[in-house]
């Protein structure tokens, strides 16, 4: 096949995809300047009210702010997590390697309402992890934990882990054992090794797994409805709030535009920073 034959095979996926996320958009572009009341598709009228308000309302500012420091805050702390214990994995057996996989595939079948729940009930007053604390002496009396903000991060820590672990596996297992050895017969310590070796060849690694766990928990809807408080809920309750609670459609589409605009922006920030230090 020639190449001009494989490119038009390549044309037509792309445009589909494109046409997939293209034409979704600018209906949400349409409703988002439509008439208050005015929420259907195709509906007349023309107002830039709903955008123009969004910067007045601190609610909305400080619920954008809030949910780009918690997605941020739960990839790092995912990231944290994952990285050693995938290099872990790549040093065990070929068998061992399996099994672990197969169990971390087999826990993304468990949708985010059915974690959530039972995270709610391990964390609850009477079954929960405090019961266990009170066994081991390390609380006077069974206590609820939650809700409060570290049960909403911890649950969706338990909910990106495995997709940090399944992304950073593959970079991981090429990176050649001898290559830390080498640096520990050159008299560097075994963290020494990790951090000057093992973690600048698995920077774009990194990168990735961080802006896949920020996307992922950015739009995180039932943890922080389920686990914390109303000052912990995310854009997304906001914008589920405004557009079933207020039935109003338009100012509901202009938050997940300007929700949308701010994280593509916190994005383009992020590799942004990687491309200059790597360059450095």
């Amino acid at each position: 096949m020639t190449a001009r034959g494989s490119n038009w095979l390549l044309f037509w996926p792309t445009l589909v995809i494109l046409l997939f996320f293209l034409v979704p958009f600018l209906l949400l572009l349409r409703v988002s300047v439509a008439m208050p009341g005015l929420g259907a598709v195709g509906a007349g009228g023309f107002d830039l009210r709903n955008y123009t308000s969004l910067p007045f309302d601190s609610g909305f500012v400080k619920s954008i702010g809030f949910s780009l420091a918690l997605a941020a805050g739960v990839a790092v702390i995912s990231l944290s997590l994952a990285f050693p214990f995938t290099f872990w994995l790549t040093r065990m057996k070929r068998a061992a390697q399996v099994i672990w996989l197969v169990f971390l595939l087999t826990t993304l079948s468990l949708s985010e309402v059915l974690i959530t729940f039972a995270w709610q009930v391990m964390l609850a007053k009477r079954v929960g992890l405090s019961n266990l604390l009170v066994w081991m002496h390390l609380l006077p009396e069974p206590i609820s934990l939650s809700p409060n903000l570290w049960a909403v991060v911890a649950c969706l820590v338990y909910l990106v882990i495995p997709f940090s672990v399944l992304l950073l596996f593959p970079g991981m297992s090429r990176i050649d054992p001898q290559m830390g050895e080498a640096a520990r017969t050159m008299g560097a310590s075994a963290t020494r090794a990790f951090f000057t070796v093992i973690v600048p060849l698995m920077r774009r690694p990194i990168v990735a797994c961080f802006l896949m766990s920020f996307i992922v928990t950015i739009g995180s809807y039932v943890a922080p409805l389920v686990l914390g408080r109303p000052e912990h809920w995310t854009v997304a309750i906001l914008i589920s709030k405004a557009a079933l609670n207020a039935n109003n459609l338009p100012l509901a589409t202009a938050m997940s535009v300007v929700f949308l605009a701010a994280t593509a922006l916190f994005c383009g920030l992020v590799l942004s920073m990687s491309r200059s230090r790597a360059r450095a």
